[in-house]
């Protein structure tokens, strides 16, 4: 895993060279093991990179290039089967100087152009300088695993791993989107190609960019999600074809050249990925898990179900338990590495647990995308019971768009148990309104306190709903599951995985993330809605395509988690006045985002789970650190 910068283009001033190198050094902390630059002859392009060697060690620095250097690239990620493509290339008379998938890109490029990303499996961000036609090639992973922004001024384009080297070029000054302000004070993400900060973009997972001197940036969808249902097959054909997908993801994950382990929540997904990944590497071989939990009480802390795995799995096991007092003295950093704030408070274990397994490998595998991958968020059950209740009361519950019916949700419905303060909330207005806007105020995040919110963010939310719309109802999907599905796989998974990336770079640490493999999701895509998410029960075939390897315990759990953070029994005490200073200084009422009154008295009565004051601290440590500071530096 690496930090990949560049700049096609000619600067006003400095020389590519220096540029680079402020952006480099902003990344320090994604390349530990090596740093390299180049600069065309011409000066019209420069390459950047900082290197986390994972594959070929020894022969593997970047910026990388052809025999006859007319192709150089700067990449980000690993292509996990680049044995196989490098096999087929030689047959084809390529010759390779080193054993990284790194010139396994090179060559392919050089043999199929634009195309060849379509023969890759894996996660990348990567930008190929080709010299014989002048122009950039960038392209991002299918899933969006590895991150990729630029912004383009009309001269020069510029792109990085992380928005802060964008920043060090002084290729944009920071400034709010309005757009990313609206979308952050509605999911705490920003959805689609924008970002917080104003004239900065994302690459969009599964798209490619072409640069050619001279011109605008011309961007291409590669991939995309198909809702084909497939209802020539069987139930029990789709549990073996999951079965053998995920087996050769995980197997596939494993290649590495040096030490790896895995994430273990306790939960079902990263439970699966450790029993995968101790069967594929048999009894002998070395492998070490990491737990991260809280001491405030069992709904805190699932390390008895971790320990259960790491037991059955005979796993060197580690684990981290984290106080309020690591909070107050690693937030604003982790807003630091994140660049924009995104998803919620289990960002802040997740970044003690990467640092945790980085003192002892430099590869994990975790269970990220799992709940969005095999429909397991109890918002999906939430939504699908009111479908129910509308069919049975409408007696249109038996036709073939309903994928359950209320009295065969019902055994499902104790999970919600933990939800009735919610499900009070969600159904006190709006009930059997258009899908659409039922699923949007449930993934609103300030949909129950707009009140915290000043007039000016409060307004203006229909444009907002309708960019929901723009990829809820993007597809031909007439199942509301999996309209669902694919709004969470291009909205709320992307801060995951932001969240991801950020926590594990932090500490030079690659992540890898088997459920999220193209071909399950491609699979998933083509299961009936139906038969995945049979008579609404949350992970169904993923369920019946592990239950072998899994601890009965961990199967059969009730009580999901999800790495939860006692943040607001900690903001009612120990942390009252470190979140008073912030939300209720004379700059954040400069601001104007929040009215801060409302703010006052949410402190002292945030809901458990509640994530609105997450949201406005996060978003005002984020002020301080990219506006202010700019502000005093300038």
């Amino acid at each position: 895993m690496c930090g990949i910068a560049g700049i096609c283009g000619r600067g006003p001033t400095e020389t590519p060279a220096e540029t680079l190198g402020r952006m480099l050094e902003s990344m320090a902390h994604r390349g530990p093991d090596d740093e390299g630059v180049w600069i065309s002859p011409g000066g019209e392009c420069g390459l950047g990179h900082k290197r986390l060697s994972i594959i070929d060690p020894e022969l593997g620095h970047q910026p990388l290039a052809n025999e006859d250097e007319t192709i150089w690239i700067t990449f980000n990620g690993c292509i996990y089967n680049y044995q196989d493509i490098a096999r087929d290339l030689r047959q084809k008379g390529h010759r390779f100087r080193t054993h990284s998938d790194t010139e396994v890109i090179v060559h392919a490029y050089e043999e199929w152009g634009p195309e060849c990303v379509k023969r890759f499996n894996g996660m990348w961000a990567f930008a190929v300088w080709d010299s014989r036609n002048r122009t950039l090639f960038c392209s991002r992973d299918r899933i969006g695993i590895k991150p990729f922004y630029y912004t383009w001024d009309g001269r020069t384009f510029t792109f990085a791993s992380e928005i802060k080297a964008i920043l060090s070029a002084g290729a944009v000054l920071p400034k709010p989107s309005e757009d990313g302000m609206r979308h952050y004070l509605t999911w705490q993400f920003c959805l689609g190609d924008t970002t917080l900060f104003e004239g900065v973009q994302k690459l969009l997972p599964g798209h490619n960019l072409v640069m050619r001197l001279g011109h605008r940036p011309k961007i291409s969808c590669y991939w995309d999600i198909r809702f084909d249902a497939d209802s020539d097959k069987d139930e029990t054909w789709f549990v073996d074809k999951l079965n053998r997908l995920l087996e050769d993801s995980v197997r596939l994950r494993l290649r590495a050249d040096v030490p790896l382990g895995a994430h273990l929540s306790g939960g079902l997904d990263s439970s699966a990925i450790v029993c995968l990944t101790r069967m594929l590497l048999g009894d002998d071989a070395p492998l070490k898990t990491f737990t991260g939990a809280f001491r405030e009480g069992r709904a805190f802390d699932e390390t008895r179900y971790a320990r259960e795995v790491a037991k059955a799995t005979d796993t060197e096991y580690l684990e981290t338990y984290l106080t309020c007092d690591d909070f107050a003295r690693s937030i604003e950093k982790i807003i630091y590495f994140m660049d924009e704030p995104a998803a919620g408070p289990g960002v802040f274990p997740q970044y003690w647990v990467s640092k945790l397994a980085s003192e002892h490998v430099k590869v994990v595998l975790g269970g990220q995308g799992g709940d969005e991958l095999f429909i397991g968020y109890a918002r999906y059950l939430i939504a699908y019971l009111e479908e129910c209740i509308k069919g049975a009361i409408e007696e249109t519950a038996h036709r073939t768009h309903y994928v359950a019916t209320l009295e065969t949700i019902v055994p499902s419905l104790p999970s919600l148990e933990i939800y009735v303060p919610m499900l009070k909330n969600f159904w006190k207005d709006g009930l059997f309104d258009d899908p659409a806007r039922r699923y949007f105020r449930l993934v609103d995040r300030f949909s129950d306190n707009r009140a915290f919110l000043s007039p000016e963010f409060s307004a203006d939310r229909e444009r907002t709903f309708e960019q929901f719309r723009s990829i809820f109802d993007s597809h031909s999907a007439a199942a509301m599951i999996n309209r669902i599905f694919n709004f969470d796989l291009k909205g709320h998974l992307q801060s995951l995985l932001h969240v991801e990336d950020r926590t594990s770079m932090a500490w030079g640490l690659e992540s890898r993330v088997p459920l999220l493999d193209h071909r399950l999701v491609e699979l998933m895509a083509s299961v009936p809605p139906v038969t995945k998410f049979k008579n609404g029960q949350l992970k169904y075939l993923f369920r019946r395509a592990v239950r072998n390897l899994v601890p009965e315990a961990v199967l059969n759990r009730k009580d999901k988690m999800g790495f939860p953070v006692p943040l607001a029994q900690w903001l009612q005490s120990e942390l009252r006045d470190y979140a008073g200073d912030i939300l209720l200084s004379k700059r954040c009422r400069e601001r104007g985002l929040f009215d801060v009154g409302a703010l006052a008295g949410a402190i002292d009565s945030e809901q458990p789970f509640g994530r609105t004051l997450w949201g406005a601290l996060c978003l005002e440590l984020w002020y301080k650190q990219f506006m202010d500071a700019s502000h005093k530096t300038a």
